[in-house]
């Protein structure tokens, strides 16, 4: 069953149930929407994401209103994913602004209507100073098509306002071609986890982003011993003066990491009661087939080999 703007009722709602499902039905029709345009958005959308990756200049975003807000977010994706952009807000382009427009740059122009006065206005100049105009708008046949080089047509969609007014399906339809455009730019210039790590140092995912050399902990903090003791003497011995951690690092007379030999390690001599163990050479219970991190590696990736070898300590 498909849900359409006549099933949304324009009377105020007034119980939280029907608040609930005014909720559910914007956003079942606004899904419903970008799931038909997922199966009909066609191949110039890869042209535009290969012109975007080919550009040797900057990628300059107009648009104004609504669409002009979602240039803007468009910029700022761009940007953090390997294409630099900068938006070009209409009304300030006729007062200077067309200056920040060079001839190695490439325009986009957002306008779900295509008739936009602010945008067409602005738009031959850009067609023809910089190395082409990409238009992302409702239909293929309207004023800012027919000024374009490449036109991304997103279709026509009813608005989920219950008036049939606001700009709703129209935007997020917009947005998502915009988001899917970017993905792909993003791959044709071989941008990786590494430079996204780059260009965000800061904030919940530049901590996950960041490289583990940050944040393991050096080795004058670590517990560290000889393979050849006894696993009562290394337990002793690996405990004093440094901080203690989940795990001993055994090395051999070389100073390599030769093994691991954890609390939990301990702990199932002790349960298992193999006193004797204690005594015994520690090289005999070590863990020597034990997962570790390269220097440089990405903090989010030492993660996920602790979550899937289900481990606490990771050299």
């Amino acid at each position: 069953m498909i849900l359409g703007v006549n099933d949304l009722s324009s009377q105020t709602p007034v119980t939280p149930l029907e608040r609930l499902r005014l909720i559910r039905q914007v956003l079942a029709i606004e899904a419903a929407a970008l799931t038909r345009l997922a199966s009909d958005i066609g191949p110039e959308s890869v042209d535009a994401a290969e012109r975007i990756a080919a550009c040797q200049g900057s990628i300059v975003i107009t648009g104004v209103g609504k669409a002009g807000w979602i240039g803007q977010k468009w910029v700022a994706t761009l940007g953090s994913t390997g294409n630099r952009a900068h938006f070009l807000h209409p009304s300030e382009a006729v007062h200077g602004d067309l200056g920040r427009v060079g001839a190695d740059d490439l325009v986009v122009a957002i306008s779900n209507s295509g008739r936009s006065e602010e945008v067409l206005r602005i738009a031959p100049y850009l067609a023809n100073h910089s190395t082409g105009l990409i238009a992302i708008t409702g239909s293929p046949c309207n004023p800012l098509a027919d000024l374009a080089d490449l036109v991304v047509a997103v279709g026509r969609h009813d608005e989920a306002d219950p008036l049939g007014l606001a700009p709703t399906t129209s935007t997020t339809a917009i947005l998502a071609v915009c988001d899917a455009i970017a993905m792909l730019a993003s791959r044709l210039v071989g941008f990786a986890a590494h430079d996204f790590a780059r260009l965000h140092p800061g904030g919940s995912l530049g901590h996950k982003l960041a490289p583990v050399d940050r944040l393991m902990r050096p080795l004058s903090q670590c517990r560290i011993a000889a393979a050849e003791g006894t696993v009562r003497e290394t337990m002793v011995a690996g405990g004093i003066g440094v901080r203690r951690t989940g795990a001993v690092m055994l090395v051999d007379r070389q100073g390599l990491l030769v093994g691991l030999f954890t609390d939990s390690d301990l702990a199932r001599l002790l349960e298992k009661r193999l006193d004797e163990s204690l005594d015994g050479p520690i090289g005999a219970v070590m863990t020597s087939r034990f997962r570790k991190v390269e220097s440089g590696s990405l903090l989010v990736e030492a993660i996920e080999v602790l979550k899937d070898q289900r481990i606490s300590e990771l050299p």
